[in-house]
């Protein structure tokens, strides 16, 4: 391996295609080499962009080009066969949340990143907030006591109305290809956090919202909620939301303490405790470098300087989609959903 990581780009259908091969030029440890997808319009935006090959299909950037490690940023369905064909050579993978478009594909993709030696990698976008590190830490290290419920809500108003673009929403709006709709899209985020924090549950129920959007083939909201023997964790999603009161923010609550999260990169962190009910901010450390991005992190795991991060690890992100499959289980049938599945 050279002193740079050496990174393609497999599928740019994912508009956080371009944030984040924005970081991996940023990055002093890794370097762009080249993409693959098959829509013309994204391959000749990524060559004038980032001055980079490209091409038409993995095979060909895999053919053409000495890599290290790949991004899939295609739809989720597709993600997991371009992963297991990376990992089959040897590639580490980092792909974009969450894992697959079912449970058996991040079981297929956990299996082969484990069969191949290689690192397989979730980008989880509020990863790298500081105030969410510092969270995590503080509820991993029992600053809370016993962690008993974790709530997070991610909503929108929608896909097309926030600007996405067409390559985008057509897929978000395929229930194959994304494996359902806003709840794949935005559950997801409650549930690895509930993972990580609280292992899996015992069930889960899932709800449907009455659709808001008519013309969506496709849930536009939806809530999963996470029964465990001590506790209750809920995962709310939306694309029908006007406004960004109440979005991304997470709670953790503990029997000793209640963290609340603010969202985004400079968000604040408050703890509440019995002393101290109405809260107190927490100070947030300057986070270390490798928490900064996916590129910054992939480079300081692939070069064995850290473990993967919490958030990023495949394991809980794979535990993530199985209580994902279950709550859109749980919204098809009206029945709440034992785990784990089968």
């Amino acid at each position: 391996m050279s002193d740079k990581l050496r990174i393609g780009v497999l599928g740019l259908t994912h508009d956080h295609v371009w944030s984040e091969s924005d970081a991996i030029v940023a990055c002093e440890e890794t370097e762009l080499v080249g993409a693959a997808d098959p829509n013309e319009p994204l391959t000749a935006r990524f060559a004038e962009q980032y001055r980079c090959p490209v091409y038409g299909s993995s095979d060909e950037l895999f053919e053409n080009e000495a890599l290290d490690a790949v991004y899939v940023y295609g739809n989720n369905l597709e993600g997991a066969a371009l992963s297991i064909q990376a990992m089959n050579r040897g590639l580490h993978v980092l792909i974009e949340k969450p894992l697959a478009a079912g449970l058996e594909d991040a079981n297929r993709m956990v299996a082969a990143a484990r069969k191949n030696g290689v690192q397989l990698l979730v980008n989880w976008p509020f990863t790298w907030w500081p105030q969410l590190q510092k969270a995590l830490e503080m509820a991993k290290g029992g600053e809370l006591g016993e962690i008993i419920g974790v709530n997070y809500r991610a909503a929108h108003c929608g896909p097309e109305e926030l600007g996405c673009s067409e390559y985008f929403c057509n897929w978000l709006f395929d229930e194959k290809l994304n494996g359902a709709g806003a709840m794949m899209d935005y559950c997801c985020y409650g549930s690895v956090l509930a993972a990580v924090l609280m292992g899996m549950p015992d069930s889960v129920t899932g709800i449907e919202g009455g659709k808001v959007k008519g013309f969506l083939s496709v849930e536009d909201s939806g809530v999963i909620a996470m029964k465990y023997p001590r506790g209750l964790s809920v995962a709310s999603a939306s694309w029908t939301q006007i406004g960004n009161l109440t979005s991304y923010t997470t709670v953790i609550y503990g029997e000793k303490g209640t963290l609340v999260v603010d969202p985004m990169g400079d968000g604040k962190l408050y703890l509440a405790t019995k002393d101290s009910p109405d809260g107190v901010e927490i100070e947030i450390p300057e986070h270390d470098i490798s928490l900064k991005d996916s590129a910054h992190h992939l480079a300081a795991v692939v070069k064995g300087r850290q473990e993967p991060c919490l958030l990023c690890r495949d394991e809980y992100s794979r535990d993530a989609q199985e209580i994902l499959e279950a709550g859109i289980q749980s919204a098809k049938t009206g029945q709440q959903v034992a785990l784990p599945l089968g």
